[in-house]
């Protein structure tokens, strides 16, 4: 699936919901859906610097495809790692440097986050982005 159509998909399960106490509580179920991250994995360098809870990502690449995996402290937080996962892993570097993740402003979710977990969210969006122009730039493309 292309980062469009999962995206479209995340924006057409989220519109069942008319509250967003729903909303939050589909998001936490999301995050306990989401494998737990090994403590290899559990370092400072896969920290996200900027979130007021504890995110880790760690990303590899696998046959020119990025895949993510993530992990929090936190059970909101740890709903929305599973949403960019969801979004952006098994994705090629060039392309999750050139989407614009959109679903985040059409389920609302910006607009429902405090101020600290909106900066948290831009901080993994761009740690994501960040390991993929590493990748990009190590694949020499």
């Amino acid at each position: 699936m292309t980062i469009t159509e999962i995206q479209d998909e995340i924006v057409q399960e989220f519109s069942i919901f008319e509250d967003w106490m729903d909303k939050y509580a589909y998001i936490i179920e999301l995050g306990n859906e989401l494998p737990e991250l090994s403590e290899e994995a559990r370092t400072d360098q896969n920290l996200i610097d900027g979130c007021q809870s504890k995110v880790w990502f760690n990303a590899n690449l696998v046959e020119g495809k990025i895949q993510l995996e993530a992990d929090s402290d936190a059970i909101i937080t740890k709903g929305i790692a599973s949403l960019l996962i969801r979004v952006l892993s098994n994705q090629t570097p060039d392309d999750i440097l050139n989407t614009e993740l959109y679903f985040i402003d059409k389920i609302g979710l910006n607009a429902h986050l405090s101020p600290t977990r909106s900066n948290g969210l831009m901080s993994m969006i761009k740690q994501l982005k960040l390991y993929a122009m590493a990748y990009k730039s190590l694949s020499g493309k």
